[in-house]
């Protein structure tokens, strides 16, 4: 049976989700810091193999725009890459953070739009959310040095010069302690825009894990163990908690009931009272 092109990109898209995952935790929690020691591969190398596999992922989607928008974005950063050796200056150092900034954005609309796509939530949904929150914080970090580029002293306690790798993770670093609020006070943002971006970022931080991220899990709980187990846990609650009610004697529903059934063997009788003691 021959494949077609819809068939392998279904089939493909999962693996490149697990594959980006594992790539997004290396960069950020394993390369940088090694980077930083000077153990590293340099930060081209690094900004390579991210571009690389945003093209894969854009272009297992079926979004011609994204497949655009992603070669664009590696254009941007490869013309401000090659022109940075050559004549370091502010303007390529820009023209690279607009690259980056482009190529996270698009990532993160092929990502949302596979995580929350229609259909069975699995396991690679998940991992893609993830995936999702990791890009929010890259992507302020991109617009973190841009802003930093475009007006110097906008953040305090910025170690390295724009053109330095230190640069680059001490953004990365203060992008990821704005998205999960857990900020040591060593660098403080100070241009006004900054503020914004980085209680716009908090605040994403906050409402992402709680909301989306747990809704995605709740849903492939619910795949995974079957949707009428699932929906029959409120139920049993419900049951335990009546028993232990009923354990406690009568309580105001009950009462109602009882007083009912009671009221209804007379229903049928006679008016007349003298009837009654017959």
């Amino acid at each position: 049976m021959n494949l077609t092109l819809s068939d392998l990109q279904h089939k493909l898209r999962d693996p490149a989700m697990t594959a980006l995952l594992v790539l997004e935790i290396a960069i950020i929690f394993v390369m940088s810091p090694l980077r930083a020691v000077g153990m590293a591969p340099p930060p081209m190398v690094m900004a390579t193999l991210v571009l690389l596999v945003i093209i894969i992922v854009v272009a297992l989607s079926r979004s011609s725009g994204a497949v655009v928008l992603v070669f664009a974005s590696v254009a941007l950063n490869l013309t401000g890459a090659s022109i940075h050796l050559v004549n370091p200056s502010a303007y390529t150092a820009v023209l690279r953070s607009a690259g980056e900034l482009l190529a996270r954005g698009v990532l993160g609309w092929v990502v949302a739009g596979a995580v929350f796509a229609p259909g069975k939530i699995t396991h690679y949904r998940v991992q893609g959310a993830v995936v999702l929150y990791l890009d929010f914080a890259m992507m302020f970090g991109a617009l973190y040095r841009l802003v930093a580029q475009l007006s110097p002293g906008a953040f305090q306690g910025l170690p390295g010069e724009p053109n330095l790798p230190g640069f680059f993770d001490a953004t990365t670093y203060f992008s990821l302690s704005a998205l999960t609020t857990g900020g040591f006070g060593d660098i403080v943002p100070i241009h006004p825009f900054a503020r914004c971006l980085a209680n716009l970022e908090a605040i994403i931080g906050q409402l992402y894990p709680a909301t989306l991220l747990a809704r995605v899990v709740t849903l492939e709980l619910a795949h995974r163990h079957g949707r009428n187990r699932y929906q029959d846990v409120p139920a049993r609650m419900y049951t335990g908690q009546r028993r232990l009610r009923l354990a406690d004697g009568p309580d105001e529903a009950h009462q109602m009931v009882a007083g009912r059934n009671e009221l209804r063997q007379y229903e049928n009788m006679p008016e007349d009272p003298a009837v009654w003691r017959n």
